[in-house]
Protein backbone atom coordinates (compact mmCIF):
# COMPACT_ATOMS: atom_id res chain seq x y z
CA UNK A 1 0.00 0.00 0.00
CA UNK A 2 0.94 3.63 -1.21
CA UNK A 3 -0.11 6.84 1.55
CA UNK A 4 -1.29 9.28 -1.45
CA UNK A 5 -1.43 12.45 -0.41
CA UNK A 6 -3.49 15.10 -2.86
CA UNK A 7 -2.80 18.78 -2.66
CA UNK A 8 -6.00 20.51 -3.33
CA UNK A 9 -4.75 23.83 -2.81
CA UNK A 10 -2.45 25.37 -5.95
CA UNK A 11 0.06 28.13 -6.14
CA UNK A 12 -1.12 31.10 -7.65
CA UNK A 13 -0.26 31.67 -12.04
CA UNK A 14 3.56 31.87 -12.89
CA UNK A 15 4.14 33.50 -15.80
CA UNK A 16 1.58 33.95 -18.46
CA UNK A 17 -1.88 33.56 -16.90
CA UNK A 18 -3.54 30.04 -18.14
CA UNK A 19 -5.89 30.54 -21.05
CA UNK A 20 -9.68 30.41 -20.43
CA UNK A 21 -10.16 32.84 -18.04
CA UNK A 22 -9.34 32.22 -13.88
CA UNK A 23 -8.30 29.16 -12.39
CA UNK A 24 -11.14 26.40 -11.04
CA UNK A 25 -10.87 23.46 -8.87
CA UNK A 26 -10.19 20.34 -10.63
CA UNK A 27 -13.68 19.45 -9.15
CA UNK A 28 -15.41 21.93 -11.55
CA UNK A 29 -13.29 21.09 -14.73
CA UNK A 30 -14.52 18.38 -17.07
CA UNK A 31 -12.45 16.16 -19.36
CA UNK A 32 -15.32 15.85 -21.87
CA UNK A 33 -13.56 13.12 -24.22
CA UNK A 34 -12.63 10.85 -21.57
CA UNK A 35 -15.60 8.17 -21.56
CA UNK A 36 -18.03 9.60 -19.05
CA UNK A 37 -16.77 12.64 -18.95
CA UNK A 38 -15.20 12.46 -15.34
CA UNK A 39 -13.91 15.82 -13.45
CA UNK A 40 -10.34 16.12 -13.19
CA UNK A 41 -10.37 15.31 -9.81
CA UNK A 42 -12.57 12.43 -9.78
CA UNK A 43 -10.11 10.80 -12.11
CA UNK A 44 -7.53 11.07 -10.27
CA UNK A 45 -8.99 10.15 -7.13
CA UNK A 46 -10.49 6.60 -9.10
CA UNK A 47 -6.59 6.41 -10.63
CA UNK A 48 -4.80 6.13 -7.11
CA UNK A 49 -7.96 4.41 -4.87
CA UNK A 50 -5.27 1.46 -6.55
CA UNK A 51 -2.81 2.25 -4.05
CA UNK A 52 -4.90 4.00 -1.21
CA UNK A 53 -8.60 3.39 -0.64
CA UNK A 54 -8.80 6.27 1.25
CA UNK A 55 -6.08 9.32 -0.25
CA UNK A 56 -6.41 11.84 1.71
CA UNK A 57 -7.00 15.85 0.11
CA UNK A 58 -5.56 18.81 1.55
CA UNK A 59 -7.79 21.79 0.55
CA UNK A 60 -8.89 25.37 1.73
CA UNK A 61 -12.16 25.62 3.72
CA UNK A 62 -14.21 27.43 1.09
CA UNK A 63 -13.17 24.36 -1.10
CA UNK A 64 -12.98 21.60 0.98
CA UNK A 65 -16.82 21.04 0.03
CA UNK A 66 -16.05 20.89 -3.58
CA UNK A 67 -13.92 17.90 -2.69
CA UNK A 68 -16.28 16.19 -0.87
CA UNK A 69 -18.50 13.41 -1.69
CA UNK A 70 -15.49 11.38 -3.54
CA UNK A 71 -13.43 8.66 -1.74
CA UNK A 72 -11.03 9.36 0.58
CA UNK A 73 -10.90 12.55 3.80
CA UNK A 74 -10.48 16.10 3.33
CA UNK A 75 -8.30 18.07 5.56
CA UNK A 76 -9.12 21.44 6.11
CA UNK A 77 -6.12 24.20 5.56
CA UNK A 78 -6.07 28.07 5.23
CA UNK A 79 -2.66 28.89 4.04
CA UNK A 80 0.82 27.18 2.73
CA UNK A 81 1.96 26.71 6.37
CA UNK A 82 -1.35 24.98 7.31
CA UNK A 83 -0.66 22.89 4.52
CA UNK A 84 2.16 21.34 5.28
CA UNK A 85 1.21 21.05 8.96
CA UNK A 86 -1.47 19.13 7.81
CA UNK A 87 1.21 17.39 5.21
CA UNK A 88 3.33 16.43 8.57
CA UNK A 89 0.16 14.38 10.30
CA UNK A 90 -0.83 12.43 7.87
CA UNK A 91 2.65 10.88 6.73
CA UNK A 92 4.38 11.40 10.54
CA UNK A 93 3.52 7.56 11.83
CA UNK A 94 3.23 6.10 7.98
CA UNK A 95 4.50 2.98 7.77
CA UNK A 96 3.79 3.50 3.87
CA UNK A 97 5.48 5.31 1.31
CA UNK A 98 4.23 8.37 0.26
CA UNK A 99 3.01 9.49 -3.01
CA UNK A 100 2.01 13.29 -3.30
CA UNK A 101 0.44 14.46 -6.18
CA UNK A 102 -1.31 17.95 -7.14
CA UNK A 103 -5.11 17.51 -7.06
CA UNK A 104 -5.26 19.43 -10.76
CA UNK A 105 -3.47 16.35 -12.31
CA UNK A 106 -3.70 14.77 -15.23
CA UNK A 107 -2.09 11.79 -15.35
CA UNK A 108 -1.31 8.76 -16.96
CA UNK A 109 -2.54 5.50 -15.17
CA UNK A 110 0.90 4.44 -16.37
CA UNK A 111 3.24 7.29 -14.75
CA UNK A 112 1.31 7.01 -11.95
CA UNK A 113 2.50 3.13 -11.40
CA UNK A 114 6.32 4.44 -12.09
CA UNK A 115 6.38 6.69 -9.75
CA UNK A 116 5.25 4.44 -7.34
CA UNK A 117 7.16 1.79 -7.94
CA UNK A 118 10.91 3.95 -8.08
CA UNK A 119 13.70 2.20 -6.75
CA UNK A 120 14.50 5.87 -5.15
CA UNK A 121 13.85 6.28 -2.09
CA UNK A 122 12.72 10.11 -3.28
CA UNK A 123 11.89 10.98 -6.68
CA UNK A 124 10.40 14.01 -7.78
CA UNK A 125 8.65 14.86 -11.27
CA UNK A 126 10.19 17.13 -13.72
CA UNK A 127 10.31 19.18 -16.64
CA UNK A 128 13.50 20.64 -17.92
CA UNK A 129 14.20 24.00 -19.59
CA UNK A 130 14.63 23.28 -23.56
CA UNK A 131 17.29 25.08 -24.90
CA UNK A 132 18.07 25.74 -28.79
CA UNK A 133 21.62 26.14 -28.49
CA UNK A 134 21.81 27.07 -32.58
CA UNK A 135 19.46 29.94 -32.01
CA UNK A 136 21.25 33.69 -32.18
CA UNK A 137 19.06 34.71 -29.42
CA UNK A 138 20.45 32.02 -26.66
CA UNK A 139 23.41 33.62 -24.60
CA UNK A 140 26.60 31.69 -23.87
CA UNK A 141 26.31 30.77 -20.20
CA UNK A 142 29.41 31.25 -17.79
CA UNK A 143 30.64 28.05 -16.51
CA UNK A 144 28.59 26.83 -13.34
CA UNK A 145 31.32 27.52 -10.98
CA UNK A 146 30.82 31.15 -12.14
CA UNK A 147 27.23 31.59 -12.10
CA UNK A 148 25.43 33.28 -9.47
CA UNK A 149 22.50 32.04 -7.55
CA UNK A 150 19.34 34.22 -8.80
CA UNK A 151 15.44 34.08 -7.74
CA UNK A 152 14.22 32.02 -10.98
CA UNK A 153 11.88 34.26 -13.40
CA UNK A 154 11.32 31.86 -16.03
CA UNK A 155 8.59 29.40 -16.29
CA UNK A 156 7.66 26.17 -17.72
CA UNK A 157 3.61 25.38 -17.60
CA UNK A 158 2.96 27.94 -15.70
CA UNK A 159 5.60 26.99 -12.77
CA UNK A 160 8.65 28.68 -11.75
CA UNK A 161 11.68 27.37 -12.86
CA UNK A 162 13.99 27.30 -9.93
CA UNK A 163 15.07 23.85 -9.52
CA UNK A 164 18.57 22.74 -10.51
CA UNK A 165 18.80 18.82 -11.01
CA UNK A 166 21.93 17.04 -12.82
CA UNK A 167 23.16 13.63 -12.82
CA UNK A 168 19.85 12.43 -11.87
CA UNK A 169 18.98 14.18 -9.06
CA UNK A 170 18.25 17.83 -7.13
CA UNK A 171 21.17 19.78 -6.49
CA UNK A 172 18.81 22.84 -5.08
CA UNK A 173 15.66 24.12 -5.15
CA UNK A 174 14.88 27.78 -4.97
CA UNK A 175 11.56 30.00 -3.90
CA UNK A 176 10.39 33.24 -4.26
CA UNK A 177 13.14 33.89 -1.55
CA UNK A 178 15.78 31.49 -1.84
CA UNK A 179 17.82 31.87 -4.76
CA UNK A 180 19.18 28.86 -6.46
CA UNK A 181 22.51 28.53 -9.17
CA UNK A 182 21.35 28.42 -12.96
CA UNK A 183 17.77 26.68 -12.46
CA UNK A 184 17.20 24.22 -15.35
CA UNK A 185 14.24 22.41 -14.60
CA UNK A 186 10.75 23.01 -12.65
CA UNK A 187 8.97 20.03 -10.37
CA UNK A 188 6.02 19.66 -11.84
CA UNK A 189 4.36 18.36 -8.84
CA UNK A 190 4.55 14.44 -8.10
CA UNK A 191 6.76 13.25 -5.04
CA UNK A 192 7.21 9.62 -4.26
CA UNK A 193 8.90 8.74 -1.07
CA UNK A 194 9.73 5.48 0.98
CA UNK A 195 8.49 5.09 4.18
CA UNK A 196 11.75 5.38 5.73
CA UNK A 197 11.60 9.03 4.89
CA UNK A 198 8.37 9.60 6.67
CA UNK A 199 9.39 11.50 9.70
CA UNK A 200 11.68 13.11 8.31
CA UNK A 201 9.56 14.24 5.61
CA UNK A 202 7.05 15.28 8.57
CA UNK A 203 9.90 17.22 10.72
CA UNK A 204 10.79 19.16 6.90
CA UNK A 205 7.20 20.22 6.77
CA UNK A 206 6.98 21.25 10.16
CA UNK A 207 10.20 23.66 9.90
CA UNK A 208 8.91 24.98 6.68
CA UNK A 209 5.64 25.74 7.96
CA UNK A 210 7.67 28.65 10.58
CA UNK A 211 9.25 29.83 8.00
CA UNK A 212 5.93 30.02 5.54
CA UNK A 213 6.26 33.77 5.53
CA UNK A 214 9.43 34.30 3.32
CA UNK A 215 7.49 32.29 0.55
CA UNK A 216 5.61 33.62 -2.30
CA UNK A 217 2.10 32.78 -3.54
CA UNK A 218 3.49 31.24 -6.73
CA UNK A 219 5.16 28.60 -4.53
CA UNK A 220 4.07 24.92 -4.43
CA UNK A 221 3.91 22.34 -1.34
CA UNK A 222 5.77 19.82 -3.34
CA UNK A 223 8.43 22.53 -4.36
CA UNK A 224 8.97 23.53 -0.44
CA UNK A 225 8.82 19.92 0.63
CA UNK A 226 11.86 19.25 -2.15
CA UNK A 227 13.64 22.23 -0.92
CA UNK A 228 13.24 21.40 2.51
CA UNK A 229 14.43 17.89 1.79
CA UNK A 230 17.55 18.37 -0.04
CA UNK A 231 18.85 20.99 2.69
CA UNK A 232 18.53 18.41 4.89
CA UNK A 233 20.78 15.85 2.78
CA UNK A 234 18.12 13.80 1.13
CA UNK A 235 18.91 12.67 -2.16
CA UNK A 236 15.62 13.54 -4.34
CA UNK A 237 16.09 11.99 -7.45
CA UNK A 238 14.45 13.07 -10.48
CA UNK A 239 13.01 11.81 -13.70
CA UNK A 240 11.17 13.58 -16.77
CA UNK A 241 7.70 12.35 -18.30
CA UNK A 242 9.57 10.21 -21.14
CA UNK A 243 6.69 8.42 -23.39
CA UNK A 244 3.48 9.66 -20.99
CA UNK A 245 1.44 12.15 -20.30
CA UNK A 246 1.58 14.70 -17.20
CA UNK A 247 -0.26 18.11 -17.24
CA UNK A 248 -1.02 20.50 -14.31
CA UNK A 249 -4.64 21.79 -15.59
CA UNK A 250 -6.51 24.86 -13.91
CA UNK A 251 -8.75 25.93 -16.45
CA UNK A 252 -11.61 24.16 -18.70
CA UNK A 253 -9.88 25.30 -22.18
CA UNK A 254 -5.83 24.29 -20.24
CA UNK A 255 -8.24 20.88 -19.99
CA UNK A 256 -9.23 20.80 -23.42
CA UNK A 257 -5.92 21.32 -24.54
CA UNK A 258 -4.49 18.97 -22.19
CA UNK A 259 -6.65 15.94 -23.41
CA UNK A 260 -5.74 16.89 -27.17
CA UNK A 261 -2.37 16.27 -26.08
CA UNK A 262 -2.63 13.59 -24.43
CA UNK A 263 -4.76 11.80 -27.22
CA UNK A 264 -1.17 12.07 -29.28
CA UNK A 265 0.64 9.76 -26.41
CA UNK A 266 0.32 6.03 -26.56
CA UNK A 267 -0.15 4.77 -22.92
CA UNK A 268 -0.17 1.07 -23.81
CA UNK A 269 3.02 1.04 -25.56
CA UNK A 270 4.84 3.35 -22.99
CA UNK A 271 3.63 0.24 -20.30
CA UNK A 272 4.65 -2.35 -22.68
CA UNK A 273 8.20 -0.59 -22.87
CA UNK A 274 8.59 -0.22 -19.38
CA UNK A 275 7.98 -3.88 -19.11
CA UNK A 276 11.05 -4.63 -20.63
CA UNK A 277 14.25 -4.45 -18.02
CA UNK A 278 16.65 -1.83 -18.89
CA UNK A 279 19.50 -3.33 -17.98
CA UNK A 280 19.64 -6.36 -19.91
CA UNK A 281 22.36 -7.99 -22.06
CA UNK A 282 23.01 -7.02 -25.26
CA UNK A 283 21.54 -10.49 -26.71
CA UNK A 284 18.27 -9.85 -25.07
CA UNK A 285 18.13 -6.82 -25.93
CA UNK A 286 18.76 -7.04 -29.60
CA UNK A 287 17.48 -10.83 -30.20
CA UNK A 288 15.05 -11.15 -28.00
CA UNK A 289 13.27 -8.21 -26.70
CA UNK A 290 12.92 -6.42 -29.81
CA UNK A 291 9.56 -9.11 -30.17
CA UNK A 292 9.21 -11.15 -26.94
CA UNK A 293 7.22 -8.23 -25.23
CA UNK A 294 4.59 -8.38 -27.92
CA UNK A 295 4.11 -12.64 -26.78
CA UNK A 296 3.49 -10.88 -23.32
CA UNK A 297 1.34 -8.77 -24.19
CA UNK A 298 -0.73 -11.35 -26.40
CA UNK A 299 -0.58 -13.47 -23.23
CA UNK A 300 -2.01 -10.73 -20.77
CA UNK A 301 -4.37 -10.52 -23.10
CA UNK A 302 -5.71 -13.82 -23.12
CA UNK A 303 -5.74 -14.28 -18.86
CA UNK A 304 -2.51 -16.38 -18.61
CA UNK A 305 -0.41 -15.86 -16.01
CA UNK A 306 3.32 -15.77 -15.52
CA UNK A 307 3.96 -18.67 -13.90
CA UNK A 308 1.82 -20.30 -16.50
CA UNK A 309 4.65 -18.49 -18.91
CA UNK A 310 7.75 -20.46 -16.47
CA UNK A 311 6.74 -23.17 -16.52
CA UNK A 312 6.36 -23.88 -20.05
CA UNK A 313 9.74 -22.17 -20.12
CA UNK A 314 11.07 -24.56 -17.97
CA UNK A 315 9.03 -27.24 -20.39
CA UNK A 316 11.01 -26.31 -23.35
CA UNK A 317 14.27 -26.50 -21.38
CA UNK A 318 13.78 -29.90 -20.13
CA UNK A 319 13.13 -30.97 -24.24
CA UNK A 320 16.25 -28.81 -25.22
CA UNK A 321 18.47 -31.22 -22.58
CA UNK A 322 16.53 -34.46 -24.24
CA UNK A 323 17.64 -33.24 -27.54
CA UNK A 324 20.88 -32.88 -26.78
CA UNK A 325 21.31 -36.19 -24.99
CA UNK A 326 20.07 -38.18 -27.79
CA UNK A 327 23.97 -37.54 -29.39
CA UNK A 328 22.59 -36.87 -32.84
CA UNK A 329 23.33 -33.55 -35.04
CA UNK A 330 19.62 -32.82 -35.62
CA UNK A 331 19.19 -33.46 -31.92
CA UNK A 332 21.79 -30.47 -31.34
CA UNK A 333 20.51 -28.33 -33.51
CA UNK A 334 16.70 -28.83 -32.21
CA UNK A 335 18.33 -28.43 -29.02
CA UNK A 336 19.76 -24.91 -29.98
CA UNK A 337 16.52 -23.80 -30.91
CA UNK A 338 14.29 -25.22 -27.85
CA UNK A 339 17.17 -23.29 -25.80
CA UNK A 340 16.80 -20.28 -27.24
CA UNK A 341 12.87 -20.25 -27.39
CA UNK A 342 13.21 -21.66 -23.42
CA UNK A 343 15.16 -18.25 -22.91
CA UNK A 344 12.27 -15.73 -24.90
CA UNK A 345 9.37 -17.32 -23.01
CA UNK A 346 11.92 -16.70 -19.36
CA UNK A 347 12.15 -13.27 -20.88
CA UNK A 348 8.06 -13.10 -21.68
CA UNK A 349 7.07 -14.57 -17.95
CA UNK A 350 9.12 -11.10 -16.12
CA UNK A 351 7.73 -9.09 -18.83
CA UNK A 352 4.24 -10.46 -18.50
CA UNK A 353 4.48 -9.57 -14.67
CA UNK A 354 5.65 -6.30 -15.05
CA UNK A 355 2.79 -5.97 -18.15
CA UNK A 356 0.18 -7.23 -16.27
CA UNK A 357 1.18 -6.22 -12.71
CA UNK A 358 0.79 -9.70 -11.87
CA UNK A 359 3.69 -10.11 -8.90
CA UNK A 360 3.66 -12.98 -6.63
CA UNK A 361 7.08 -14.56 -4.41
CA UNK A 362 5.68 -18.35 -5.94
CA UNK A 363 6.69 -16.71 -9.19
CA UNK A 364 9.76 -15.34 -8.29
CA UNK A 365 10.91 -18.16 -6.49
CA UNK A 366 10.29 -20.28 -10.01
CA UNK A 367 12.05 -17.39 -11.96
CA UNK A 368 14.99 -17.68 -9.93
CA UNK A 369 15.85 -21.07 -9.29
CA UNK A 370 14.43 -22.91 -12.62
CA UNK A 371 16.86 -19.78 -14.65
CA UNK A 372 19.52 -22.40 -13.43
CA UNK A 373 17.87 -25.43 -13.26
CA UNK A 374 17.58 -24.68 -16.99
CA UNK A 375 20.52 -24.15 -17.69
CA UNK A 376 22.07 -27.06 -15.46
CA UNK A 377 20.11 -30.07 -17.32
CA UNK A 378 21.26 -28.56 -20.50
CA UNK A 379 24.68 -28.86 -19.17
CA UNK A 380 24.03 -32.46 -18.48
CA UNK A 381 22.27 -33.07 -21.55
CA UNK A 382 24.80 -32.39 -23.75
CA UNK A 383 27.48 -34.27 -21.36
CA UNK A 384 25.08 -37.27 -22.23
CA UNK A 385 24.28 -36.30 -25.93
CA UNK A 386 28.55 -36.58 -25.96
CA UNK A 387 28.66 -39.47 -24.11
CA UNK A 388 26.46 -41.39 -26.35
CA UNK A 389 27.96 -40.47 -29.39
CA UNK A 390 31.04 -42.01 -28.66
CA UNK A 391 32.77 -39.04 -30.18
CA UNK A 392 34.60 -38.12 -27.11
CA UNK A 393 35.34 -41.91 -26.10
CA UNK A 394 34.00 -42.21 -22.39
CA UNK A 395 33.31 -38.96 -22.44
CA UNK A 396 35.02 -37.82 -18.85
CA UNK A 397 36.72 -35.04 -20.91
CA UNK A 398 33.10 -33.84 -21.65
CA UNK A 399 31.89 -34.37 -17.85
CA UNK A 400 34.70 -32.34 -16.39
CA UNK A 401 34.12 -29.53 -18.46
CA UNK A 402 30.41 -29.51 -17.81
CA UNK A 403 31.33 -29.83 -13.93
CA UNK A 404 33.42 -26.90 -13.88
CA UNK A 405 31.01 -25.05 -16.13
CA UNK A 406 28.10 -25.64 -13.42
CA UNK A 407 30.78 -24.84 -10.76
CA UNK A 408 31.38 -21.35 -11.96
CA UNK A 409 27.99 -20.85 -12.59
CA UNK A 410 27.10 -21.51 -8.99
CA UNK A 411 30.09 -19.44 -7.80
CA UNK A 412 29.14 -16.29 -9.82
CA UNK A 413 25.52 -16.56 -8.61
CA UNK A 414 26.81 -16.91 -5.02
CA UNK A 415 29.22 -14.02 -5.21
CA UNK A 416 26.22 -11.92 -6.77
CA UNK A 417 23.98 -12.20 -4.13
CA UNK A 418 26.89 -11.92 -1.28
CA UNK A 419 27.69 -8.51 -3.19
CA UNK A 420 24.23 -7.43 -3.43
CA UNK A 421 23.37 -8.10 0.28
CA UNK A 422 26.98 -6.54 1.23
CA UNK A 423 26.14 -3.31 -0.74
CA UNK A 424 22.21 -3.01 0.39
CA UNK A 425 23.78 -2.64 3.72
CA UNK A 426 25.99 -0.33 3.10
CA UNK A 427 25.17 2.88 3.96
CA UNK A 428 25.21 5.62 1.49
CA UNK A 429 28.20 8.28 1.93
CA UNK A 430 25.82 11.35 3.32
CA UNK A 431 25.10 14.84 1.30
CA UNK A 432 25.72 17.89 2.64
CA UNK A 433 22.80 20.33 4.39
CA UNK A 434 22.11 24.01 4.73
CA UNK A 435 19.84 25.53 6.68
CA UNK A 436 16.59 26.57 5.49
CA UNK A 437 17.20 30.73 6.28
CA UNK A 438 20.06 30.75 4.27
CA UNK A 439 19.31 33.06 1.44
CA UNK A 440 21.23 30.95 -1.68
CA UNK A 441 22.56 28.02 -2.34
CA UNK A 442 25.99 28.63 -2.62
CA UNK A 443 27.46 27.10 0.61
CA UNK A 444 25.86 23.80 -0.18
CA UNK A 445 26.93 24.05 -3.87
CA UNK A 446 30.95 24.63 -2.57
CA UNK A 447 29.74 21.71 -0.15
CA UNK A 448 28.75 19.03 -2.71
CA UNK A 449 31.95 20.43 -4.86
CA UNK A 450 34.26 20.11 -1.68
CA UNK A 451 32.50 16.11 -1.56
CA UNK A 452 33.34 15.59 -4.91
CA UNK A 453 37.04 16.12 -4.87
CA UNK A 454 37.24 14.14 -1.86
CA UNK A 455 35.50 11.32 -3.89
CA UNK A 456 37.39 12.07 -7.07
CA UNK A 457 40.75 10.15 -6.02
CA UNK A 458 42.57 7.32 -6.06
CA UNK A 459 40.54 3.94 -7.42
CA UNK A 460 37.37 6.39 -7.02
CA UNK A 461 38.75 8.10 -10.18
CA UNK A 462 39.57 5.07 -11.80
CA UNK A 463 36.21 4.26 -11.30
CA UNK A 464 34.27 6.98 -12.04
CA UNK A 465 36.30 6.73 -15.47
CA UNK A 466 35.31 3.06 -16.06
CA UNK A 467 31.57 4.38 -14.90
CA UNK A 468 31.46 7.25 -17.57
CA UNK A 469 33.16 5.31 -20.66
CA UNK A 470 29.70 3.32 -20.14
CA UNK A 471 28.20 6.60 -21.93
CA UNK A 472 29.71 5.36 -24.80
CA UNK A 473 27.79 2.71 -26.48
CA UNK A 474 30.33 0.34 -27.75
CA UNK A 475 31.99 0.81 -24.30
CA UNK A 476 28.39 0.02 -22.38
CA UNK A 477 27.17 -2.95 -24.43
CA UNK A 478 30.96 -4.58 -24.08
CA UNK A 479 30.51 -3.99 -20.23
CA UNK A 480 27.49 -5.67 -20.48
CA UNK A 481 28.80 -8.76 -22.70
CA UNK A 482 31.80 -9.14 -20.54
CA UNK A 483 30.04 -10.38 -17.23
CA UNK A 484 28.20 -13.39 -19.49
CA UNK A 485 24.91 -12.70 -18.69
CA UNK A 486 21.79 -15.63 -19.13
CA UNK A 487 21.32 -13.80 -22.85
CA UNK A 488 25.01 -14.57 -23.95
CA UNK A 489 25.19 -18.17 -21.95
CA UNK A 490 22.11 -18.96 -23.57
CA UNK A 491 23.19 -18.10 -27.18
CA UNK A 492 26.42 -19.83 -26.72
CA UNK A 493 25.03 -22.56 -25.86
CA UNK A 494 22.33 -22.53 -28.91
CA UNK A 495 25.16 -21.24 -31.67
CA UNK A 496 27.83 -23.56 -30.23
CA UNK A 497 26.06 -26.63 -29.90
CA UNK A 498 24.03 -26.34 -32.97
CA UNK A 499 27.08 -25.82 -35.24
CA UNK A 500 30.04 -27.21 -33.34
CA UNK A 501 29.94 -29.98 -30.95
CA UNK A 502 29.78 -29.88 -27.03
CA UNK A 503 33.21 -29.99 -26.37
CA UNK A 504 33.40 -26.26 -28.23
CA UNK A 505 30.26 -25.60 -26.37
CA UNK A 506 31.82 -25.99 -22.95
CA UNK A 507 34.84 -24.80 -23.74
CA UNK A 508 33.57 -21.47 -24.60
CA UNK A 509 31.31 -21.79 -21.41
CA UNK A 510 34.59 -21.86 -19.25
CA UNK A 511 36.78 -19.43 -21.13
CA UNK A 512 33.51 -17.20 -20.86
CA UNK A 513 32.73 -17.80 -17.81
CA UNK A 514 36.36 -17.61 -16.41
CA UNK A 515 36.77 -14.09 -17.76
CA UNK A 516 33.30 -13.10 -16.76
CA UNK A 517 34.62 -14.03 -13.16
CA UNK A 518 37.80 -11.87 -12.86
CA UNK A 519 36.14 -9.33 -14.56
CA UNK A 520 33.61 -9.31 -11.55
CA UNK A 521 35.35 -10.23 -8.48
CA UNK A 522 38.47 -7.81 -9.41
CA UNK A 523 35.29 -4.77 -9.87
CA UNK A 524 33.83 -5.37 -6.65
CA UNK A 525 36.89 -6.17 -5.03
CA UNK A 526 37.84 -2.57 -6.09
CA UNK A 527 34.90 -0.81 -5.20
CA UNK A 528 34.82 -2.82 -1.83
CA UNK A 529 37.89 -0.55 -1.13
CA UNK A 530 36.91 2.41 -2.76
Amino acid sequence: MTRVVLLGSPPNPFGSPPPGGPPALPTDIRLTSLPGAPTAYGRLVGQVTSLDPAPVTIARPEHAPAYRGHLGKVVESPDIAGDLRALADLVEDCTENILILPADSLIHDELIYQLSKAKRAALALIAREQRDEDSPEVEELPPIEEAEPEIGMKSIEGLPQRTRASRGRVISVGTAHHAVTRPNAVLLGPLHLHQRHAALLAETARELAEIAHLFGPEDDVVELLVFGLVRKGVSVGVRGRRDLFYRRIRTQAEADEALVEMSGYDEDRARLNNAVKGADGFFTTFFVSTYSRYIARWAARRGLAPNHVTLFSIFLGVLAAGSFATGTRWGAIAGAVLIYFAFVFDCVDGQLARYARKFSVLGAWLDATFDRFKEYIVFVGLAVGATVSGQFGDGEEIWTLALIAIALQSVKHLLDFAFGAANRRKPPLPLPTLAFTVPDDRPLRQALEERRLSRSTGLRRLLKFWTKAGKFRPVHWARKMIVFPIGERFAAIAITAAFFDPRVTFLTLVTWGSVAAVYTITGRFLRSLA
